[in-house]
């Protein structure tokens, strides 16, 4: 019998759905609880030689939800505390859509995370700006909205310049990073802010954000993640190196295919 060309084009169209069902099956039962720990050597310009070799944990895009259970943000957070990094950021997005009633349980899901050097967060656009705030600060960790903190770490100084997801214009940048001394890392939820960043000669962002994609697809990639300038790993402009994170939670879908749930810890070294 002929094959037709309508014929083929409706066998690969039931095959192309047949995948697609079986993916999402398996990144909604699997692929968004199989949790990674990513480790990185992250070079930064002028870092001093005493601070080569700390260990920051990265944190990010919880996004507690129905759909992200408490189980998941705590074995995110046991996971990461095993590696004993000597600081921790939190990368934003603790709940999703500034759900109320998550606020509570994802910062008391948070509340094991300690480190020798502190626990610092930002915001994310999902996040309000007093409730989340208020509930992480109870729990111990210092949230940097729109603000500087300054560490002295191995008798080196260390600047952490925080800021909000709708903080974006070069010039509200640069007002915080002014005078800074030492070495400066951005805390951006949006790795978009690389851009500021390099404007303004920062070493080092750390982000969140774009969840790698949450699904990345042969051939296509991460395409919910094109408009940023990397999905998940290490970019560098300039003299500005970034480091974005998968994350741990979803959003919109509770799928994860080829893109699974991470914590980071990075290594600093001198670029």
């Amino acid at each position: 019998m002929a094959i037709t060309r309508r014929a083929v084009l409706k066998s690969l169209l039931a095959a192309g759905v047949g995948g697609i069902g079986g993916g999402g099956a398996y990144g909604y039962l699997y692929g968004r609880h199989a949790l990674e720990v990513t480790r990185a050597t992250v070079p930064v310009a002028g870092l001093p030689r005493a601070l080569g070799g700390l260990t920051v944990g990265l944190l990010t895009d919880v996004h507690r939800s129905r759909w992200v259970s408490h189980d998941d943000v705590a074995h995110a957070v046991t996971a990461l505390m095993s590696q004993r990094p000597d600081l921790i950021v939190l990368g934003g997005d603790y709940v999703s859509w500034q759900d109320k009633d998550f606020i509570e349980p994802s910062a008391e899901a948070l509340a094991p995370l300690s480190a020798p050097n502190g626990v610092f967060a930002i915001l994310g656009n999902h996040d309000d700006d007093h409730r989340t705030p208020a509930a992480l600060e109870k729990r111990g960790v210092q949230v940097l909205k729109d603000a500087r903190t300054r560490l002295t770490i191995r008798n080196e100084t260390l600047e952490l310049v925080g800021i909000r997801f709708w903080t974006k214009r070069q010039i509200e940048i640069a007002e915080l990073t002014r005078d800074a001394i030492g070495t400066t890392v951005l805390l951006a939820h949006d790795p978009r802010r690389i851009t500021e960043a390099a404007a303004l000669n920062v070493p080092l962002v750390l982000s969140g954000h774009t969840h790698g994609g949450q699904v990345v697809l042969p051939v296509l990639g991460a395409i919910a993640a094109q408009k940023f300038p990397v999905a998940a790993g290490l970019a560098r402009r300039d003299r500005t190196t970034m480091f974005v994170s998968r994350g741990v939670g979803t959003i919109y879908v509770p799928v994860r295919i080829n893109c699974p749930p991470e914590v980071a810890v990075l290594t600093l070294t001198t670029a």
